[in-house]
C-alpha cells in the first residue's frame, strides 16, 4: 500500500433503492457506499453520534472497541466535505500507523461516490508518496501526530482550512506521549473548528484535553468504561511459566478451536522468540512489532486481514483500533499490564457482533495482575483445564 494514499479494491456494484440508513437519511452517494460495504443499519454509537456531528456539536465519545466508531464520524464528515475544493477540510489524528491506514481506507470507501479523497500520513515511510497525495489535494488527512508535525515543519501542508479535527483513540495517543504534539497541532487549526474526541477510557488527562480544546462538547457513552464487548467468551488457564509453549500448542491443536488467532507478547524479543518456535513446528505464523519496517508490517497485516495467515504474534502495537473481522481467538500469552490493556487486547475479537474467544495463560508470576483483572471482569472470566498438559 502506498505510504500516503490508502487504496481499496473496487467495491461491488450495489443497487440502492433507499437513502435511509436505519431511520437516518444519508446522501445517495453515501447510501451506495454503505450498501457496497455491507452496512445495512447503524450501530448504537452511529445512531447517537451522526446527528450530533451533523449539528456541528463537539463530541466526546467513549465506546467499546468494534462498535462502528469510524463510520460514526466518517459518514457525516464525508457528506459535509466539498469535493470541489482541494484544501484539507478534515484532520484525523490516530496513535498508530496501522490505524491511520485503516481509518483512511474506510473513509475512502465511504467517500468514493462523492469524489472525496483521503490521505494517510504516518512514519516509517518515505515522504515522496505522501507529498504526492497532498499535492493532488485530499479533503481528509488521517495522520499520526509525529509525522504530521514533520510535514507541518517542512511546510508541506497547512491546517488553517480544517473545519473538523478528530482525535481517535485519544487515550492511547496520550499514553504514547503525543500530548505536546496534539496541542501544537490543535493550535494551528481554526478556533472555530469542530472537534471530535473518541477514547475507550476517560482518564483525567483526556478530560483536561476536552475542557481546554473543545466547546461545550456532547458526551456520548456506548457501553461501560473499560468493559469487554459482550460477545467475547473469556477463559483462563493456570499454567506454569515454563509450560506456556506446551499449553499454547495444545490450544492450537484442538481441531474445533482456533481458526485465526492474535497472540500477545509483552516485548519485541518475545514476539520473535515465539514466532521462531512456532515456525519450527510448522505453524502458519508471523509476528508484528515496532522494530519491523513499514513494508514488512503492511505485508503481514495484508495476509492476516485476508485470512491467509492463521497466527499473528504481536506486541501491544496491534492492540487498538485494528478491525480484522476474522479473528476467532485472542490469546494473552503474556499477562496484560492492567485492566485497560486487557480490554483493548481482547477487543480484537468479537468484532461488530460476531462471537469470539479471549484466553489468558496465567503463570505463577501473574497472580497479582490477574487478580485485578478478575475483580474487574468478574464471573465472565471462567477457569478451564488443559486436558493433555496436566492430565
Amino acid at each position: 500500500m502506498p505510504a500516503a494514499q490508502a487504496q481499496t479494491e473496487a467495491e461491488p456494484e450495489a443497487r440502492v433503492t433507499s437513502n435511509l440508513f436505519g431511520q437516518m437519511t444519508v446522501s445517495w452517494e453515501v447510501a451506495r457506499a454503505l450498501a457496497a460495504m455491507g452496512y445495512s443499519a447503524p450501530t448504537p454509537i452511529q445512531e447517537t453520534v451522526i446527528p450530533l456531528v451533523r449539528q456541528a456539536f463537539d463530541v466526546v465519545g467513549q465506546a467499546q472497541t468494534g462498535t462502528g466508531k469510524t463510520a460514526a464520524f466518517g459518514i457525516p464528515l464525508v457528506e459535509a466535505a466539498d469535493p470541489k475544493s482541494n484544501s484539507l477540510q478534515v484532520l484525523i489524528l490516530t496513535p498508530t500507523r496501522e490505524l491511520a491506514v485503516q481509518v483512511c481506507a474506510e473513509l475512502t470507501r465511504l467517500g468514493q461516490y462523492r469524489g472525496i479523497r483521503a490521505a494517510a500520513i504516518y512514519g516509517g515511510q518515505a515522504f515522496g508518496p505522501q507529498l504526492d497525495a497532498l499535492h493532488r489535494g485530499s479533503q481528509i488527512v488521517v495522520a499520526t501526530p509525529g509525522r504530521l508535525m514533520d510535514h507541518l515543519g517542512r511546510g508541506n501542508l497547512r491546517l488553517d482550512q480544517a473545519r473538523t479535527v478528530v482525535l481517535d483513540e485519544a487515550d492511547q495517543m496520550l499514553d504514547i506521549g503525543f500530548a505536546p504534539d496534539i496541542e501544537r497541532i490543535l493550535r494551528q487549526t481554526p478556533r472555530s473548528r469542530q472537534t471530535l474526541l473518541f477514547s475507550a477510557t476517560m482518564p483525567e488527562p483526556i478530560k483536561r484535553l476536552a475542557r481546554r480544546y473543545m466547546r461545550d462538547p456532547q458526551w456520548v457513552r456506548a457501553g461501560g468504561e473499560a468493559r469487554p464487548v459482550e460477545q467475547v467468551e473469556q477463559v483462563y488457564y493456570e499454567v506454569a511459566e515454563r509450560d506456556k509453549r506446551f499449553a499454547l500448542r495444545e490450544l492450537l491443536e484442538d481441531p474445533q478451536g482456533v481458526t485465526q488467532a492474535l497472540i500477545f507478547r509483552r516485548t519485541k524479543a518475545g514476539v520473535d522468540d515465539l514466532v521462531y518456535d512456532l515456525k519450527r513446528r510448522s505453524y502458519d505464523v508471523q509476528g508484528i512489532h515496532g522494530d519491523m519496517t513499514q513494508p514488512q508490517r503492511d505485508a503481514v497485516m495484508k495476509l492476516f486481514r485476508a485470512n491467509r495467515l492463521r497466527l499473528l504474534v504481536a506486541t501491544n502495537l496491534a492492540a487498538r483500533g485494528l478491525d480484522i473481522s476474522g479473528i476467532s481467538h485472542v490469546i494473552n500469552y503474556d499477562m496484560p499490564s492492567n485492566v485497560e490493556e486487557y480490554v483493548h487486547r481482547i477487543g480484537r475479537t468479537a468484532r461488530m457482533g460476531k462471537p469470539g474467544t479471549a484466553i489468558i495463560l496465567v503463570s505463577e508470576w501473574d497472580v497479582d495482575t490477574f487478580d485485578t483483572i478478575l475483580a474487574h471482569v468478574g464471573k465472565e472470566l471462567k477457569l478451564q483445564r488443559l486436558a493433555k498438559l496436566y492430565a
